[in-house]
């Protein structure tokens, strides 16, 4: 029996070189640079960082598709 290849879907504006770019990226990153990457996003003003249930995930990512 031949086994069919499942193609790669991506996010709109990825492809296969821009999620090997970041994979490297972050499998490259020291310690000390995540842990000053993670500081700056505390930090950013223009951002928010908000914990809530992962049950509720879903309808908070779809609240912020029809907001963008």
């Amino acid at each position: 029996m031949m086994k069919r290849k499942m193609k790669t879907l991506y996010p709109k504006g990825w492809d296969a070189q821009r999620v090997a770019e970041v994979l490297d990226y972050y499998e490259n990153q020291t310690e000390e640079e995540s842990a000053a990457e993670i500081e700056e996003g505390f930090a950013a003003e223009e951002e928010a960082i908000v914990i809530v249930p992962k049950r509720l995930v879903p309808a908070i990512r779809r609240l912020v598709a029809r907001a963008s």
